[in-house]
């Protein structure tokens, strides 16, 4: 690897509605898209309060197991339908079948994920799925091919690929400002009570710290590195067999490498770094969407020359960024969004199924 290769971050491509004129993530770049929301727990209202800021997004319709849920969920957004089944199976078919419902948002758990995107899809609805995309690559696989047959959208909510932070880290570290990148450390963590009934634990959700977290602190290394040439992890497990929490090396040929931390038994300092030849770039406030970031380069053997905090401020809860790319992408008949490709979900679907391998986690998905 040469000091031009380290210092262009061409992994992770910069959206191109930061570059057209469209500085504001809820200004309309085309017609409206109606949208459909799969589940109504905390996530989907989360980033349900974001699409509906968008001046193009209209919240069409709720779908859940429970009548109640979808119904206040539908009243909440202003949605005009709700659709219902306490078994799962037949409430989201049913929104999938409205002709008013363009695109579909899916927030079940992550091992319901490949059912319910599926489900959409063959349906003829384009997708946005919660990360981490499906159980395996497997299924990653198959999603990505079903998607490209029906000329639909697909896209994993990676939201933190678009946000402020992460665009303004990307750009300064293609600057060159900072050398040849040679490491790259970042965490993220919290304390989760262990209860069995809680998706977040357990095997039949995808539960455990690699899909939920890890995809976080990941996306630092992707960025400036790619995918890596040898991965080496470790965790603790709990005893419903899922990792509690995980540290995965990563190595490249080039001489990078990238140390990464994931837990759901303690507190982190939710942070990454970025070590370079002539400087390091840390996050301010959050991994996933900085609320700073602190610059320094320029090491004159007492100090930096160069030292500063950038600052943020992200519309909505930061998620608009991704739904106004999802929006772009369709309205422009984009099947794949270049900042969040099929490739790279399906390139870290196996790199996460070779974790599992080495941590000892299985969950009931990988033997459909």
């Amino acid at each position: 690897m040469n000091a031009d290769d380290a210092a262009t971050p061409t992994y992770i491509a910069r959206p191109d509605w930061y570059d057209d004129g469209t500085p504001d993530p809820l200004a309309a770049t085309g017609p409206a898209l109606r949208w459909g929301i799969v589940s109504t727990g905390s996530i989907a209202n989360t980033v349900t309060s974001d699409i509906a800021l968008l001046d193009d997004a209209v919240i069409q319709a709720a779908s859940s197991r429970s009548q109640r849920s979808a119904e206040d969920f539908a009243a909440k957004f202003g949605a005009t339908n709700s659709y219902f089944d306490e078994r799962g199976l037949t409430g989201y078919q049913q929104m999938f079948d409205d002709p008013q419902v363009d695109v579909v948002y899916v927030a079940t758990p992550h091992g319901q994920h490949y059912e319910v995107a599926k489900a959409a899809l063959e349906a003829g609805k384009h997708v946005l799925c919660e990360k981490a995309l499906t159980i395996n690559a497997r299924e990653a696989e198959e999603l990505i091919e079903l998607a490209g047959s029906k000329g639909l959208f697909l896209m994993e909510a990676m939201w933190a690929r678009f946000t402020p932070g992460v665009q303004r880290a990307l750009e300064l570290v293609g600057s060159g400002v900072f050398g040849e990148i040679h490491w790259v450390r970042a965490d993220v963590g919290f304390p989760a009570p262990q209860d069995p009934n809680s998706r977040i634990w357990a095997p039949e959700a995808g539960g455990g710290a690699l899909l939920d977290l890890t995809v976080y602190p990941l996306l630092w290394a992707w960025a400036v590195f790619g995918a890596p040439d040898a991965v080496q992890a470790s965790g603790t497990l709990t005893d419903f067999g899922v990792d509690a929490q995980n540290a995965i090396t990563l190595d490249y040929r080039g001489g990078g490498q990238a140390q990464l931390m994931s837990s759901l038994l303690s507190q982190g300092p939710r942070q990454a770094d970025l070590g370079g030849t002539d400087g390091v770039l840390s996050t301010v406030g959050s991994i996933h969407n900085p609320e700073g970031l602190a610059v320094r380069y320029g090491w004159n053997g007492s100090g930096w020359e160069q030292e500063r905090i950038e600052t943020f401020s992200p519309v909505g809860r930061g998620y608009t960024y991704q739904l106004r790319e999802v929006t772009r992408c369709i309205q422009q008949g984009l099947q794949q969004s270049p900042t969040m490709p099929w490739a790279d979900s399906l390139a870290i679907m196996r790199l996460f199924d070779g974790v599992r391998a080495q941590l000892g986690v299985s969950y009931p998905n990988d033997r459909r």
